[in-house]
């Protein structure tokens, strides 16, 4: 199935996971549309990924609605609709205990991992009604299933981003708009503090998430994989 001509919009495009989704959509000649919150980062992301493909962007932090619905409004605007929602976008304050985390970074990691979600769905769901249909791609982790101590932030805002996920894939699978949500275990990027490393080679890398978001979009309209883990296959012995 062709995505060639396809509109996508893709929170957190900046970098790891978001950068390369939305370089993989490029190279399928999918007209691109990448926000983040630094402006400098998207200007350096559009030049070096134009060279693939059609890609506009527009800074953007997912916990302002307003600022949500604007971004996506200028999507609109610019390629004349929207097929495809990518909610990448997510931060994770690892490492500290309910008690030693603020209310504050608490918030934070809420507001960005489920907030921000359902802002982009609320108003992108519209603009693809308007086109016959779409697909949404949630971005969450093998931690919305699984809790660990000192991840409570990240976990709460994932597991809640799985039951957001599966709750609108029923309401609006008649609306012809796919809903898939995937869940990755670990991934070689910057997220949480980490850096990605040659000694971490066996993680996922964000390719890797990527070549499964393309995988979602070409399969046959009438399938729909909702739900999609994908983990490192030879982590090390523990």
């Amino acid at each position: 199935m062709s995505l060639e001509g396809k509109v996508a919009f893709v929170t957190g495009g900046t970098r790891g996971i978001g950068r390369a989704i939305a370089r993989e959509l490029l190279k399928e000649k999918v007209l691109t549309f990448i926000c983040a919150r630094n402006r400098e980062e998207i200007r350096e992301t559009i030049k070096s990924l134009s060279e693939f493909g059609r890609i506009e962007g527009e800074t953007c932090d997912v916990t302002d609605e307003k600022q949500v619905k604007v971004a996506l409004e200028h999507c609109e605007k610019i390629f004349g609709g929207l097929d495809i929602l990518v909610n990448n976008a997510g931060i994770g304050i690892i490492g500290k205990t309910v008690e030693e985390m603020s209310c504050e970074e608490f918030r934070a990691v809420v507001e960005t991992n489920l907030f921000g979600v359902f802002y982009a769905c609320h108003y992108a769901i519209p603009i693809m009604k308007r086109r016959g249909g779409g697909y949404i791609i949630n971005i969450s982790s093998l931690a919305g299933q699984n809790a660990h101590p000192r991840m409570a932030a990240y976990n709460a805002s994932k597991f809640g981003l799985n039951g957001f996920s599966e709750a609108l894939m029923q309401e609006v699978r008649h609306d012809r708009i796919r809903v898939s949500y995937i869940c990755p275990g670990s991934v070689n990027t910057s997220f949480g503090g980490d850096l990605p490393s040659a000694e971490k080679s066996w993680q996922l890398q964000p390719e890797d998430i990527a070549k499964v978001v393309i995988e979602l979009l070409k399969m046959p309209d009438r399938a729909l994989a909702s739900k999609i883990e994908i983990r490192p296959s030879r982590p090390p012995k523990g």
